[in-house]
């Protein structure tokens, strides 16, 4: 089997985890494909001692942490020809304690894998996956809309999201009953699934709201390769069924994270 066969099943979850860790499809689409650049250019500096998953992530990470920007450092637009990997200062947005956390709950990486990837200690990752826990506590608290219609799966994530102190305003089952919930109670979230009972979409549910209202979405999915190819406009931030609650509160507080930052950056 080539590289490239070995490596095609894990790109739509590495894009998953580079637009949450960036926050934006444009930025991790972009680091995905500079590390399959650098990966076609120098095949033989492939990690090959390890699994392909992890040396697929291992490379994307020596991507990610040359292109930090430091402080006071104007962004460039060269790196590696994409125009929008240095747009924002990427080293500032997303601390290594939300790397390492990111890595654990929704990749599912162990801890000493996670230490390989970023380049520490099993227990360095041990105190950065705490500290990130103690940051979300601390975290500004928001009104969620709930868009899902299996009552199960609904209760799960409406308990997930109390239990970070978040009050959820509502649990819609149809496209409608989204908008209306809503236009009732604006959310300061949305957590989607794509299909909903009567068979209208989630995406579309989330499109009307978006056209009244300025909110980040999180989407809820059992199949997120369909929405991770890097092929069109498609969500930042995804959640996969059946889903681990760590995942779940990893993703919510790293979309409020990012909807904090561009509210502390929008001027007055």
């Amino acid at each position: 089997m080539s590289l490239g066969q070995e490596l095609a099943p894990h790109l739509p979850f590495l894009r998953r985890y580079a637009r949450a860790l960036t926050g934006s499809q444009t930025h991790g689409d972009a680091f995905v494909r500079a590390t399959l650049e650098a990966i076609i250019a120098s095949p033989e500096s492939f990690p090959r001692n390890v699994d392909p998953r992890l040396g697929l992530y291992r490379t994307f990470h020596a991507i990610w942490s040359t292109a930090n920007i430091e402080e006071g450092e104007e962004p460039s637009s060269s790196f590696g020809g994409h125009e929008g990997i240095a747009q924002a200062r990427l080293s500032r947005v997303t601390p290594l304690s939300r790397q390492a956390l990111l890595l654990t709950a929704l990749e599912g990486f162990s801890h000493d894998d996670t230490a390989y990837l970023i380049g520490a200690t099993p227990d360095d990752v041990d105190k950065l996956v705490a500290e990130a826990l103690e940051e979300i506590e601390r975290q500004t608290l928001s009104d969620v809309l709930i868009i899902e219609d299996e009552p199960i799966i609904a209760m799960d994530i409406e308990t997930i999201v109390r239990d970070l102190g978040h009050n959820v305003t509502g649990v819609a089952v149809t496209r409608d009953e989204a908008l209306a919930q809503a236009r009732q109670n604006p959310p300061g979230l949305v957590l989607a699934d794509i299909q909903l009972a009567d068979d209208s979409s989630g995406i579309d549910a989330v499109k009307d709201i978006l056209a009244e209202f300025a909110v980040p979405v999180i989407f809820i999915t059992a199949f997120p390769e369909r929405l991770l190819t890097g092929t069109r406009p498609e969500p930042t931030f995804l959640i996969t069924k059946p889903f681990r609650e760590d995942a779940v509160k990893a993703i919510v507080s790293q979309v409020l994270f990012f909807d904090q930052q561009a509210k502390r950056r929008a001027p007055a």
